[in-house]
Formats: C-alpha cells, sequence, structure tokens
C-alpha cells in the first residue's frame, strides 16, 4: 500500500497556505502560499475607491479564499512531489471571527450586483471593530439579564465576533441585512465550497457564536437589542453543529477541479487558526497554553474544570480537544504593532544602517535593543494599538508609551512594545492562574519565536519556559492532522498529535536577574493598565469618539 498524505491549508488575514503532510509521522514535504489580491480593505471599497470607509474597518473578498484553492493547493501537490491519489484528506482553518454575509446557497452578497458597492456586504474580517457599540450594548443587556452565557466568555463579549457585527450590519444597512439569509463564519463558508454542504464547526460557534449548553441567546434577549434583530439566530445562524476532526462531507467534482486532489476524499469540518494549532505542538493537556503569535496573538489551552476567568474570550466544552474544556484569551495586536512601528515611526538612518549591514530593519532594530539591560531605555507601553482582546475585552482603548525623553531612540520604543505585549501575556496568565486554570508550560508558534530578543523578554517576564512548536506552519500543520482524523486515519486528535505533532520543549528558559526588574516594570505596566483600563482615565474612549466625529466631518 502506496503512502497517505493529507493537505492543511491556512487561511491568515494576508495569505493562504496550503501544507502537504505524511500521514504516517507528521513530515512535512512542501508547502505553497497565495497572498490575497484584495488583501485587507480597510480605505475603501474596490468598487468606490473614491469614497473612503469609516474607522475600524477591515473588509476582504471571499472570491480571494477560493483562489487559495485553485493556486497554492496544486502548487504544493506539484512541489512534494507525490501521486495527487494519494491524497486523502483535507482540512482548512481560518482566522475568527471572520464573517460572510450571503444567501442560501452560500453566494456571498458582494458578488451581487446591487450590492458590490455596498461595505456591509463584504466579508468582516477579525479585525474588524467597528462594532463595539454593538458589543458594549450586547454586554449591558447581558449584565442586565443575568445572562448564564455571559461568564462563559470572561463577562464581556467583543465586537470582534457573530453577534455583534450582524447587529451592526442590521442597524447599519438593513437592506443587505434582509437579503442576508446566512451569517456564515468564513472557516465553515470554504469548507461549504469544497464539499457543498454548510456545516457550522463546534469551534467557532462556541467562542465566537455564544453558543453554549447546546444552544445560542435567546430570542427574547436578542429583541432586547433590536427587536428586527430577535430571529437572527433562527433566520441567519442556526446551522447544524460540526465536532472538530469529524468529516463535513466529501469533496465535490468542481473543488476537485479547482485543487486536482481526488473527488470524493473527506473534508474535515472547519476550524480556528488559533486553535487548531494545539495539536500540531502536542498541546493536548492542561496546563499547557498555546500563544499562536503572529499580527495577533490568540492563547488557547485545554483544561479538565470548568472555570470563570475574567476577559477570557470564551471557554467551549470541547472547544479545542473533545472530552475537555477548551480555553482561549488573546490581544488583538501584537506583530502588527512592531509592523507599525517599523513603517511608521523609524527614521531614515535606521533604515540605511540595516541596509548597509544587509539586514532588515526589525533585525536591525532587535540587534540594537539585544545590548540594553532590562529598564535601561526608561520606558513602559500599553500595547493596545489596535484594542485590548484579553482581559478588558475593549477595542476602544489605544496604544500608549511613557517615559520618552529627548534621548530616546527607535531602538528603545521597538524594545518597550515588545515588552508591553509580553506584559500582555503575563496579564492572561496571570488571570488564568488566579481564576484555578493553571499556566504550567507556554507554548510559541507562529513566526515571531524567530525573534530571540523576543522570545527571552516572554520567557523573562512570564518567568516561564518557552516550549516551541516544531513546525513553522503551526496552524496548517494542525489542519492537516484534523483531515488525517476525518478521514479515519487515526481514532481521535490526541492520537494524530502524538503521530503527526511537534514540539521543542524548554528551548528558552527564563534569567531571575532579568526576572526581577521586570517584576517593577510588569507593576508599572499593571497601573497604567488599570488606570486606562478600568475607569480610572477614559481618555482613550474620549479620543476615539473625537476621531470618528472628526472624520465623519463632524469638527472643523
Amino acid at each position: 500500500m502506496s503512502e497517505q498524505y493529507v493537505v492543511g491549508v491556512d487561511y491568515g488575514t494576508l495569505s493562504g497556505r496550503a501544507l502537504v503532510v505524511s500521514v504516517k509521522d507528521g513530515r512535512e514535504l512542501a508547502s505553497a502560499v497565495h497572498p490575497y489580491a484584495h488583501a485587507v480593505i480597510s480605505d475603501a471599497l474596490p468598487t468606490t475607491p473614491g469614497s473612503p470607509l469609516p474607522p475600524d474597518w477591515a473588509l476582504q473578498v471571499p472570491s480571494d479564499y477560493v483562489d487559495v484553492l485553485r493556486t497554492a493547493v496544486p502548487e504544493a501537490v506539484r512541489a512534494s512531489g507525490i501521486d495527487p491519489a494519494d491524497v486523502i484528506g483535507i482540512a482548512t482553518d481560518f482566522t475568527a471571527c471572520t464573517m460572510v454575509p450571503t444567501l442560501a446557497d452560500g453566494t456571498p452578497l458582494n458578488e451581487l450586483p446591487q450590492f458590490a458597492d455596498r461595505p456591509h456586504a463584504y466579508v468582516k474580517l477579525w479585525k474588524h471593530h467597528a462594532a463595539q457599540g454593538q458589543a458594549d450594548r450586547i454586554n449591558e443587556l447581558a449584565e442586565q439579564r443575568s445572562e448564564a452565557w455571559l461568564p462563559r466568555y470572561g463577562g464581556l463579549i467583543s465586537s470582534e465576533w457573530e453577534f455583534a457585527k450582524g447587529l451592526q450590519v442590521l442597524e447599519e444597512d438593513p437592506e443587505v441585512y434582509a437579503a442576508m439569509e446566512r451569517w456564515v463564519e468564513a472557516a465553515d463558508w470554504i469548507v461549504w465550497q469544497l464539499c457543498g454542504t454548510y456545516v457550522r464547526n463546534a469551534c467557532a460557534a462556541g467562542y465566537k457564536g455564544i453558543l453554549q449548553d447546546g444552544a445560542y441567546p435567546g430570542d427574547d434577549f436578542l429583541a432586547g437589542l433590536n427587536p428586527a434583530f430577535a430571529d437572527f439566530v433562527n433566520a441567519k445562524l442556526d446551522q447544524p453543529i460540526g465536532q472538530l476532526g469529524r468529516p463535513a462531507g466529501t469533496l465535490t467534482a468542481e473543488a476537485a477541479g479547482w485543487t486536482g486532489l481526488p473527488e470524493g476524499i473527506a473534508v474535515a469540518v472547519g476550524n480556528v487558526d488559533a486553535h487548531v494549532t494545539a495539536p500540531a505542538a502536542q498541546a493536548v493537556d492542561a496546563g499547557q497554553m498555546v500563544a499562536i503569535m503572529g499580527t495577533s496573538t490568540c492563547h488557547v489551552m485545554s483544561g479538565s474544570v470548568l472555570r470563570e476567568v475574567p476577559g477570557m474570550c470564551g471557554v467551549v466544552d470541547g472547544g479545542i480537544v473533545s472530552g475537555t474544556w477548551g480555553y482561549e484569551a488573546g490581544q488583538s495586536g501584537v506583530g502588527d504593532i512592531f509592523g507599525w512601528f517599523v513603517d511608521h515611526g523609524v527614521p531614515a538612518y535606521v533604515r540605511e544602517a540595516a541596509d548597509a549591514a544587509g539586514i532588515g530593519v526589525h533585525e536591525h532594530l532587535t540587534e540594537l535593543a539585544s545590548k540594553q539591560p532590562v529598564g535601561a531605555h526608561g520606558l513602559v507601553a500599553l500595547d493596545w494599538h489596535s484594542g485590548n482582546r484579553s482581559v478588558l475585552v475593549d477595542h476602544e482603548l489605544t496604544g500608549l508609551i511613557v517615559g520618552q525623553t529627548l534621548a530616546t531612540r527607535p531602538e528603545d520604543v521597538y524594545r518597550a512594545l515588545i515588552e508591553a505585549t509580553a506584559f500582555g501575556t503575563r496579564t492572561i496568565i496571570e488571570t488564568f492562574n488566579a481564576s484555578g486554570v493553571p499556566v504550567e508550560e507556554l507554548i510559541i508558534a507562529g513566526g515571531l519565536s524567530k525573534n530571540p530578543l523576543l522570545m527571552q523578554i516572554y520567557s523573562d517576564v512570564t518567568r516561564l519556559p518557552l516550549s516551541v512548536i516544531g513546525s513553522e506552519q503551526g496552524p496548517a500543520l494542525g489542519s492537516a492532522l484534523h483531515a488525517a482524523v476525518a478521514a479515519g486515519a487515526y481514532a481521535d486528535i490526541r492520537a494524530a498529535a502524538k503521530a503527526m505533532g511537534s514540539l521543542n520543549r524548554a528551548v528558552v528558559l527564563p534569567d531571575e536577574g532579568r526576572s526581577k526588574v521586570y517584576d517593577r516594570l510588569f507593576a508599572e505596566y499593571t497601573a497604567l493598565h488599570d488606570h486606562f483600563g478600568r475607569g480610572g482615565n477614559d481618555v482613550m474612549h474620549r479620543l476615539h469618539a473625537l476621531r470618528r466625529e472628526a472624520l465623519a466631518g463632524g469638527a472643523a
């Protein structure tokens, strides 16, 4: 019998990656990446370039996702040298919460001529934060009514999630909302395109769709938000739930033509990029927190007990591994913050020095910052440039740097921003520990694990050894594991993780001397965190509101 293979497809913020993996041992044979033609739409729609979008919008075009299947999958298979006939399954993962408004047959509304110039007809990417007002109302009403599901999300629902974004569509473009027959997680939409069956994956439904103990928020609650929203679940959202690692269906003839894979192979239920990474890192046991670090960071872990963790993104039964409670928290901006600073905050002489050294600006700043003793830059920053996901769950919060002087240099700010994101992770870990969900091991996945300064700072700040996933393509590998389970090659995801996953343990260890100094800096971070994030001073909210007024023409 010939060797068998699976394909994992990871849909990120800017591109999709296909990975060909051996079912036997998890060997990664080849991968291919396809950038989205429209990337992230935050300025203006491609159909109306002269009409700017409001602040905090982030949209995408769903046809870009299909193009990944048409290009990256066949390219990866060709590069691997395998016979496509030996592929037994395909699985996908997606950034979440990313929502596609569609007709009942899955046609995206933006593809209809009458809606091509309507922003609400497009995909709302995970980092679309313009529904904060709707999220605030959801939280206020849920607290007033003592909704039982609210503590499962740390007491706050995010503007990034399904209900807030759906309510925004209703209230800002009722015509699009009326035409929208399905409100679909992109993770489920792409599976729908592959197998012709619409199945909501248990992960996104639980973490982003407020599905707890088999039920969504009731019609009376939804009517309390807006009478026209009362039937949102029944009319737009509800669909059969697919468990992780189960087949959603089989590959259609059309999708086989796109991908070059055999018609009829297993198509796994969709999944979320962060959660699917945990088994790829062999993190299937309690106490193992996986930080998937990229443009943002998502923190996921399994636990044997149900606890209420303030500010967590959610706890879902079987949300990561069947038979355990899956916990999620996160930071809305990490790599995005470093990228923003390099793109907009670095003077020409830094770029010239990096060019002269033959390295990138990130690498150059890392080298300079690595030479500093802890605390030498005299700065402390808040990592809220894209809002705060955990533990405050407030996307109206903004970034802050304290301590700048005329002697402050770019490498000082760069290091302070890295430290701020590490402090954000420590805040999350301490909140979990205090809530009875102990974090005993921190596992890093994602491209930022290649930065040695960042890794050492995170270890020193958290006082934890850092383990690193053995794959550079954790989400795609995690999807491949689920494809193998869906195809019947393994009994469950634990077995697949043991055979196909990869982890390098304790590759970075904390230094006690540096950790003691970071304790002092973390105390300053926490003071700022609580002052600006817990009502001590709402200046960030007021500035956000003033910005919106000015951009809308409300200020001279």
